[in-house]
């Protein structure tokens, strides 16, 4: 776990584990699982932005979806605010879900397309019952105005808005609650580059609006480096490091961050930069390789990699690595 933090924890994650079963044969029994998350374990500090990227597969949107229990995790631990998530029957996890709120990665999709921006808003509303129905249309009109739509938006329907429009909705919908966290799940990734950058900018003007924390899942390395504040690397299930923003861009210390930071475009074509490629595919969650579970693709391979699973170990303040050439002070 992190330490040496000053900011107050409002959730607390320990061993999250998220297995699917595979069925199989005739009477459709469990022959294996998919171990999407595997043994997890980290803190979200209030106020703070915590980015979880990694490689299609890594199970960064299945950490998001089992800390908010629209997937039921395997096992493990979950607390907010000191409250056991995993603990709570189904009517006080819809209360609690009013501070934990999330922003989907389509943002038409997740509207209902016979709704009106009214009822969409107005929905969420009313199941949490946080203001009196007199005021509600009130509330709605100050929620399109905060993410930049106008009042008169209040009574079209979904199809009428362009993509970032729909993702304002979006916004606004998980703004309506008064949520402390959201989880943005490739909140920006299905919008133009344009148009990311106004999202992202809105995000951050709410976040310090309504001191909200975001767990922020995105591919994009680029955007993560925008608005995070930490950042966690996940590999096949597992966090491989987790670190401030500027000491994981500065000085990663896993061979895959490295490879991850080394991807990302360089806008001056004159600046030469040397790009680490991987070899062969991502191993199956099925059946994960034993030991490290990167040794398979790693270039500073060892005998070690390949039998012993290596440990979440401090590198540095707050600097986290899972990697034995690193805790041996030999890579």
């Amino acid at each position: 776990m992190e330490r040496g933090k000053d900011k107050k924890v409002l959730v607390e994650i320990n061993h999250l584990k998220q297995y699917f079963p595979i069925k199989g044969g005739i009477l459709g029994r469990t022959v294996n699982h998919v171990k999407a998350v595997d043994d997890i374990s980290f803190n979200i500090h209030e106020g703070e932005t915590l980015s979880i990227v990694g490689e299609s597969g890594c199970g960064k949107s299945t950490t998001g979806r089992a800390l908010l229990r629209l997937d039921e995790p395997t096992g493990g631990d979950i607390h907010f605010q000191d409250k056991d998530v995993l603990g709570l029957n189904k009517r006080e996890l819809r209360k609690l879900r009013k501070d934990m709120q999330v922003i989907f990665q389509d943002p038409f999709a997740s509207l209902n397309p016979r709704q009106t921006v009214r009822q969409i808003l107005g929905e969420a509303l009313t199941i949490q019952d946080v203001i009196p129905k007199e005021k509600r249309t009130e509330r709605i009109q100050e929620l399109l105005d905060n993410v930049g739509l106008r009042s008169d938006h209040i009574d079209r329907y979904p199809h009428e808005f362009s993509g970032g429009q729909r993702q304002r909705i979006g916004i606004a919908r998980a703004l309506a609650v008064e949520p402390k966290l959201i989880i943005c799940d490739e909140a920006v990734s299905a919008l133009d580059v344009s148009i990311q950058a106004q999202v992202l900018n809105l995000l951050k003007k709410l976040q310090h609006q309504y001191k909200l924390t975001y767990l922020f899942i995105s591919h994009d390395l680029g955007v993560v480096r925008h608005i995070s504040d930490r950042v966690m690397v996940m590999y096949l299930g597992k966090i491989v490091e987790i670190a401030d923003k500027k000491s994981l861009f500065d000085n990663p210390q896993h061979p895959y961050t490295k490879a991850l930071l080394s991807a990302i475009p360089v806008p001056n074509q004159k600046e030469k930069k040397e790009r680490i490629l991987l070899t062969g595919d991502v191993p199956s969650p099925i059946n994960p390789p034993q030991g490290c579970r990167f040794h398979t693709r790693c270039p500073f391979v060892v005998e070690t990699c390949r039998s012993k699973e290596p440990e979440l170990r401090f590198t540095g303040e707050g600097h986290q690595a899972a990697c034995h050439l690193v805790a041996s002070g030999n890579y």
